[in-house]
């Protein structure tokens, strides 16, 4: 049977327009598809300037349905979780980055930091510090070492947090060394929980020789030297951080006061407190020059005059409420009642506030239990500030 020609004339130009209908129609869907994809992308930037995050989410999920490879999709969507406190969904978003093989180094680094913070913020802080400790060599390595210190911080693991820090102040990353004596500071209440005076006594003196003017092992010291009844020897090292932090003398101008009646050392204890209180107001400078100055002779009432003195110089009301408790008044039957209004009117005034995150509290304290920052609490009451 003879092959007929006529077919192969017409079946080439019909397959080339088939081909050229089908790759027409493959570009037409492609560029549907990319012009979806960043539709919903700008649609979710669009709603997370609007802080509507659930729409975000739902619209940063279209654009990685329409685009699965592209990564910057997935860190949008996984930071999106974490930061709504879905955990759980923001570690599968980085789990399956860092299961890519075709994934960049730079990309891969970052979904393995990303990965450890969710579990950071989730809490799982043992599946944090494997996350963070892989990450030792790379380019976040700074940024990991940051983490991992707050991750020991939050696990109370002092020791491997010295050891950090000490990794980031050698890379120059940072000043450290008051940071430092918080951890020894911290190390020295654990001993001292279990009676170990000694080494608690130890670690404190380090954390002076290594940050001579951090204030809180001087503080520290004090209280445990006082505690042994080494009253001379209290003084002194509360007279030193008189020298070295003079800011936070506030904090114990009542236990320098406490400890110059024990060892006899009145008349200096009182000079160094009215020239500090010269150089800074202070409530609790003054109730401490007031209580020496009662334990050298004065007449109460004499040394109430102090409060008058700082009513001049301060508009205090926690000073003004202290002088009303020590003086009588024609209708003397009514100044409980005027007195408890008057101590419920300042209670608040004599917190301490912390300087990052606004948190008040009845004590003062050295790491803020709101935020965990270090020393952001003033050694003054709120109304001082």
């Amino acid at each position: 049977m003879d092959f007929d020609f006529s077919w192969l004339l017409w079946g080439l130009p019909l397959a080339f327009v088939l081909g050229w209908l089908a790759s027409r129609f493959d570009l037409r869907q492609l560029r549907l598809e990319n012009r979806r994809a960043p539709k919903a992308y700008f649609r979710g930037l669009n709603f997370l300037l609007n802080e509507q995050q659930d729409q975000a989410i739902d619209a940063f999920i279209e654009a990685v349905q329409n685009d699965p490879d592209t990564s910057e999709l997935h860190f949008a969507l996984g930071n999106l979780f974490r930061r709504r406190g879905e955990y759980e969904r923001a570690v599968r978003v980085h789990q399956h980055l860092l299961s890519r093989g075709d994934l960049a180094g730079a990309d891969r680094h970052r979904a393995q930091h990303a990965l450890a913070l969710d579990y950071l913020r989730a809490g799982l802080l043992d599946r944090a510090e494997e996350a963070l400790l892989k990450l030792e060599g790379t380019p976040l390595e700074a940024d990991a070492r940051l983490a991992l210190l707050a991750n020991y911080e939050r696990s109370r693991d002092w020791v491997q947090a010295a050891q950090v820090a000490r990794k980031l102040e050698a890379c120059e990353q940072g000043h450290f060394a008051g940071r430092l004596a918080h951890y020894l500071c911290e190390q020295a209440a654990e001993h001292l929980a279990v009676l170990e005076v000694e080494q608690a006594q130890t670690l404190l003196e380090q954390a002076i020789r290594n940050a001579p003017d951090s204030p809180r092992p001087r503080v520290e010291l004090a209280k445990l030297l006082a505690h042994r009844g080494e009253s001379d020897k209290a003084l002194t090292v509360l007279e030193k951080l008189a020298e070295a932090a003079p800011a936070a003398l506030p904090l114990v101008a009542a236990q320098l006061a406490q400890l110059a009646v024990a060892s006899g050392r009145i008349a200096r204890a009182s000079a160094l407190l009215k020239t500090h209180y010269e150089q800074g107001a202070s409530t609790d400078l003054l109730e401490a020059i007031i209580a020496l100055e009662v334990q050298q002779g004065a007449n109460p009432a004499e040394a109430g005059n102090w409060y008058l003195r700082h009513l001049e110089r301060e508009p205090s009301l926690v000073a003004a409420a202290r002088w009303i408790a020590g003086e009588k008044f024609e209708h003397e039957q009514f100044h409980p009642q005027v007195q408890r209004a008057l101590d419920h009117a300042v209670r608040p005034l004599a917190r301490y506030r912390c300087a990052a995150c606004g948190f008040e509290a009845h004590q003062h304290f050295w790491q803020c239990p709101g935020c965990q920052a270090w020393d952001s609490y003033p050694a003054r009451r709120v109304e001082e500030l």
